[in-house]
């Protein structure tokens, strides 16, 4: 693997297309300039025509998508048609499966869900699980939050609109009392104290990607949450459902992104914790960490960025590497922690920043 192409040259794209560039030969699609200047060269194109994105992605060995959670089935398709790779960020069960489906019959290895929720914390969740004989109870928690906020929402978009709009309104998986099942978002309302400092959890969409499929018969209870600044769902709840504005996304996504606009000074908080029985023995293990801005070749990345891109990188080098299967589908829950944190942009995962004022 030595081509890849990076769709989506947004803000996240455009860091996952610089942080691939140390390693392999990288070229960016989109309809539109990149957001930002980059060091590698790029192709404008329509990526939601199927005819062209067939002609931007001939010649490479694989593609990253880092487009709207809506675009990358297309993305998935012609990869597979082309016979390459295929890693995308998505949080969209939906998309997932489809993706799934493909990869039975790919000649290259498929990895969609490859950030930080699902991604990472899977990733985590899946460690955690190894030195137990058997399992009782995994509970998930991520938040990318303001730093400093302000306002009763207590939040910006950091992230994409679309994205969380769509974690907010769709139904969420979980194994409860030992059954797999789906449950509303924005409920499961639940209180987290993280180095003094209060929040809140609640249910969304994605989070746990193929975990509950793969834990399945093995836990009592299996979760994901969201961490939000106290008051947070019941806004959201407010907006989405007694204003009907569900109904209405692209409007919602256009209310929210004019209200809330990204800030610098973000924070990524990620905790995972599985209790069980190491034989006769019942455990806890914990994992915590916060995660800030860092300086990346001279330029200043929010933390939700920086987690994001560098996980779905630090996938790439694994399957460039070896660590990874080279075909077919992949969960992420299959990844190796020690094998993510040994890659070069995966140990910037590995730094607790937690401490940081």
């Amino acid at each position: 693997m030595k081509r890849i192409a990076v769709t989506g040259m947004g803000k996240v794209g455009s860091l996952v297309g610089t942080l691939l560039a140390d390693l392999f030969s990288v070229t960016g699609i989109d309809k539109q300039a990149p957001a930002m200047p980059v060091s590698f060269p790029t192709v404008e194109g329509n990526v939601t025509d199927p005819t062209t994105l067939r002609e931007l992605l001939k010649g490479h060995d694989a593609v990253v998508s880092c487009l709207p959670y809506n675009l990358n089935l297309a993305v998935a398709k012609t990869a597979y048609e082309l016979g390459i790779h295929y890693f995308d960020l998505t949080e969209d069960v939906a998309t997932t499966a489809a993706i799934r489906e493909m990869a039975t019959t790919a000649k290259g290895v498929m990895i969609p869900q490859c950030g930080l929720a699902p991604g990472f914390i899977g990733i985590v969740g899946s460690q955690l699980t190894k030195s137990f004989t058997k399992l009782r109870d995994i509970e998930l928690r991520v938040g990318a939050l303001p730093r400093y906020p302000n306002g009763l929402m207590g939040y910006s978009f950091t992230w994409s609109p679309a994205g969380v709009i769509n974690e907010y309104i769709n139904d969420a998986e979980c194994i409860h009392n030992g059954a797999r099942k789906m449950v509303p978002s924005l409920e499961g309302l639940e209180t987290i104290n993280i180095e003094g400092q209060e929040f809140e959890a609640f249910t969304t969409s994605g989070g746990l990607g193929t975990l509950c499929e793969t834990l399945e018969g093995k836990v009592d209870t299996l979760n994901y949450k969201t961490i939000r600044y106290p008051g947070h769902a019941k806004l959201m709840r407010f907006l989405l459902y007694e204003l009907i504005l569900k109904e209405k996304r692209e409007l919602t996504e256009q209310i929210l992104t004019e209200a809330k606009p990204p800030v610098k000074e973000d924070v990524v908080y990620v905790y995972a914790v599985v209790e069980g029985w190491d034989g006769d023995f019942l455990k806890r293990e914990e994992f915590y960490r916060a995660y800030h801005p860092i300086d990346i070749h001279g330029r200043n990345w929010r933390a939700i960025s920086w987690t994001t891109a560098a996980s779905v990188v630090a996938v790439v080098e694994m399957v460039a590497n070896g660590k990874l299967p080279a075909k077919g589908f992949v969960k992420q829950e299959d990844i190796g922690l020690d094998d993510f944190y040994a890659t070069r942009w995966g140990r910037l995962y590995a730094a607790d920043q937690s401490t940081k004022k």
